[in-house]
């Protein structure tokens, strides 16, 4: 008797291990940035069939495609393209600029043809190189609206402290998938994933779905509204993270968001919900006690007993001290807590800990006046930790609001600014804001069509305003790309009209008689 008809759900379904029959397996992949890449290049090496599909190509990807055996479609995606449909693909694999909604996606969907993330990839193949034990690493997860490059940093850099062979990838910057495949290997992977590859992940419907080590989800607010839709979607997509969950949930006590998403998830029997917050901590949570980073959960005596990790006074001395940047600490420290890393391994691991650059990064001091740079702070919830660190700084706020409201930032923080300098193509819902919810806050617009010079002139503005004692804090609140390349290149043409400034005004302080005086009185 014939055995059942091999269709394509049903092979791929077989393919959960690198080494497993991925030849003549039809795969589309939609996108060829670096994670388009990652994922072409990926399947190629398993012996796939592979059409990628971009509307633009970097010219060094373009020119690999063909050496690693894959074609490429370069063309209009704002409809489903012929080329694809006549591939005929078995599964396709979105890199995660598109949407649900992208016309692709849809029709996609609406056909029934199987759609992947580069995580579902990955995870598949992470058996490509494995450990002394004969078992691929472990994973740990971290998503959040804010912080979470700092906290997957942070994490890696605990682990590696403690023995363990570990690296940071994902949303960080190093695809998972070129992690996995390294041949060197890795004890663990600290997996940063954005929401957008989260709501892939959320479609995964293998016989194997991803099962974490331990995972956090930092913090929730608005944000990339315009990409799922609304707050519920990008929420959804966020609790994704703690699915399969083995040993450690970690969630913020701060915001009651992430411990639902913890008590709503399907996790594996015997995972712990594990808190942390900058308050006292209970039995089996992180915080602060008297100045003390301590953790109550992964200890025997936990009831009656904690373990010091370090000090707000040893970290305000390498400035890791602001209240956001500790709680990140106590998140990544429990993630190392649950793989057996020691307190003193974490001590020593922050001793040598900096932040990224463009995260409250100060870069000038003159006249009395500290400039920071956090043109990463892209969302409305970012720039309030930054001004909870700086309360009554000069802010210098704006750029591409990602469709999301800012009043409520205004309305809680903006009234204890000193100044507030406004940048970007578009100020007005910043403007109005500010009329509405503080009037009283001095407010400067640096006019858009500057916008070669805008940071200059924005750096002028703030300069102007600030006194001995002043802060002036970079803080957009906003995406960057009305008026820059990235949040890295705000930032750094900030702290460069910075260096500028003092340079300029040297001898004077930060507040020269006459604007633009060169003249070093």
């Amino acid at each position: 008797m014939a055995g059942a008809p091999v269709t394509a759900a049903s092979r791929l379904d077989t393919l959960t291990s690198w080494h497993a029959d991925w030849s003549g397996v039809r795969v589309a992949v939609l996108g060829l940035s670096v994670t388009g890449f990652s994922v072409a290049d990926t399947v190629a090496e398993l012996g796939a069939e592979v059409l990628v599909l971009t509307e633009n190509a970097d010219e060094e990807y373009a020119t690999l495609l063909p050496v690693i055996g894959a074609a490429l479609h370069l063309g209009p995606l704002d409809a489903l393209p012929a080329a694809l449909t006549d591939f005929a693909p078995d599964v396709v694999i979105a890199s995660p600029g598109f949407s649900p909604r992208h016309p692709v996606i849809e029709a996609v969907r609406d056909a029934g043809i199987a759609l992947w993330g580069d995580v579902e990839l990955a995870w598949r193949v992470r058996d490509k190189v494995l450990r002394a034990d004969g078992t691929p690493a472990e994973w740990v997860l971290v998503t959040g609206t804010n912080g979470k490059t700092t906290t997957t940093r942070l994490a890696a850099t605990m682990l590696v402290e403690g023995g363990l062979r570990a690296a940071p990838c994902g949303n960080i910057g190093v695809p998972v998938l070129d992690a996995v495949r390294d041949p060197l290997g890795f004890d663990v992977l600290v997996v940063e994933l954005s929401s957008h590859q989260l709501w892939y992940l959320g479609l995964q419907s293998g016989p194997e779905p991803l099962s974490p080590h331990a995972a956090v989800c930092l913090n929730l607010a608005d944000d990339h509204l315009e990409w799922h839709g609304s707050f519920e979607a990008y929420r959804d997509a966020k609790a994704v993270v703690y699915r399969h969950t083995k040993a450690a949930c970690v969630y913020n006590k701060a915001d009651a968001a992430t411990l639902r998403m913890v008590e709503e998830a399907e996790v594996v029997e015997g995972a712990r919900a594990i808190g942390f917050d900058l308050g006292v901590p209970g039995p089996s949570d992180l915080g602060v006690v008297d100045g003390i980073l301590v953790d109550r959960a992964f200890l025997e005596e936990r009831r009656t007993s904690a373990l010091e990790l370090t000090t707000v006074a040893d970290l305000a001395a390498r400035d890791l001290a602001a209240p956001h940047v500790v709680a990140n600490i106590l998140a990544a420290s429990a993630l190392a807590r649950s793989l057996d890393v020691a307190p003193a391994a974490i001590r020593t691991a922050l001793e040598n800990f900096t932040l990224d650059p463009h995260r409250i990064q100060v870069v000038g001091r003159a006249g009395g006046v500290v400039w920071v740079d956090d043109s990463k702070a892209t969302n409305p919830h970012a720039a309030a930790s930054s001004l909870a660190a700086y309360p009554g700084a000069i802010w210098v706020v704006g750029g591409l609001l990602k469709g999301v409201d800012i009043g409520e930032l205004v309305a809680t923080r903006g009234g204890r600014a000193k100044a507030v300098v406004v940048i970007g193509v578009d100020r007005t819902a910043i403007v109005a804001a500010f009329q509405r919810h503080a009037p009283e806050v001095p407010l400067i617009e640096v006019d858009h069509a500057q916008t070669e010079s805008v940071m200059a002139r924005a750096v002028q503005a703030a300069g102007e305003v600030a006194r001995d004692g002043d802060v002036v804090l970079l803080a957009p609140a906003a995406a960057s790309f009305d008026q820059f390349a990235s949040y890295a290149d705000r930032g750094n043409k900030f702290a460069a009209a910075v260096k500028d400034w003092i340079e300029r005004n040297a001898g004077g302080g930060s507040h020269p008689d006459t604007p633009g005086d060169t003249s070093g009185h």
